[in-house]
């Protein structure tokens, strides 16, 4: 069965609820008809429905024109002009316009997208993959820099030439696996340098130092989504860095810096906040666990 047909999305969607089903936070909470990109194993995508449960929202997913909420990620292109439901710490993938004026904007991944979807009204900002610290310790770490490669960079031969050169103070972190994992993983290293926008993230969650790059082939959007996650997290500044093939993983590692951790706790309070929203919306939610038969029938 493809990873994205009809019957392994609804044993996924199954595993969610029995996952929640084990969350005191998630009992008594609401079902509520949710779109991530879903289309292949990432966890920035698995960011969204590892979270919400955490919040008193378990998630069902549903492509963008039955949802009622959309979360992490930069998936606001994907969503219909009409849209109606509540945004939460999406981003556009592109810079350009796309109006969404019907929707609720609870919060936004940056002040680019906010500016380029029309938001009259200031929102909350911030990925909500910087809330990672809040539900999982750091756990003991192992002294190494994590090279956190997007899914296209895998393959990047000068990448990966560093890395074997750098031994064993570095480690590959594979982003094609669950939230869970892939935070632990980041969340150990002394340092991140990461072409995966939620590799940054999860640094920035951290408080661990990191610096971001591009390689080919070319990320869909450019380097839109790095700027406006930055826009929020280091106005003004940016850990950005020219890839250099000869030059050894720890001289670039040391070039990067720690966000504001204050600044990082409060987009973050503003997250919460904006989350705590959802579940006064109209969104069609039916309670958590006593509405999972009807649910899945629907």
């Amino acid at each position: 069965m493809k990873y994205h047909g009809a019957a392994r999305r609804r044993l996924r969607q199954l595993g969610r609820f029995g996952s929640a089903l084990g969350r005191r936070t998630a009992w008594g909470g609401h079902i509520v008809p949710t779109f991530w990109w879903d289309g292949h194993p990432n966890f920035g995508d698995d960011l969204t429905p590892w979270l919400l449960p955490r919040y008193g929202l378990v998630p069902q997913y549903r492509e963008p024109r039955a949802a009622g909420l959309v979360g992490v990620g930069s998936l606001l292109e994907f969503l219909p002009p009409e849209f109606s439901g509540a945004i939460w710490g999406s981003g556009l993938m592109r810079d350009g316009r796309r109006p969404l004026p019907s929707a609720s904007v609870l919060a936004v991944r940056g002040p680019l997208t906010a500016e380029r979807i029309g938001v009259q009204a200031e929102p909350a900002y911030g990925d909500p993959g910087l809330l990672v610290a809040r539900h999982q310790a750091r756990p003991v770490g192992d002294d190494r820099i994590a090279v956190v490669p997007h899914g296209h960079h895998r393959p990047h031969e000068g990448l990966a030439a560093l890395v074997r050169a750098a031994g064993d103070g570095a480690r590959v972190v594979n982003v094609h696996q669950r939230a869970g994992g892939a935070v632990r993983e980041i969340a150990a290293a002394r340092a991140v340098i990461t072409t995966s926008l939620h590799g940054l993230i999860t640094a920035d969650s951290y408080g661990i130092p990191a610096v971001w790059t591009t390689l080919d082939p070319p990320l869909d959007g450019g380097d839109f989504k790095f700027r406006d996650y930055e826009a929020a997290v280091t106005p003004g500044q940016s850990r950005y860095r020219e890839f250099d093939a000869s030059q050894p993983l720890e001289e670039m590692a040391e070039s990067g810096w720690v966000a504001d951790q204050a600044t990082v706790a409060r987009l973050n309070d503003g997250l919460e906040a904006a989350i705590a929203r959802v579940a006064g919306l109209p969104l069609g939610q039916r309670r958590f666990p006593s509405g999972i038969v009807s649910a899945l029938r629907g």
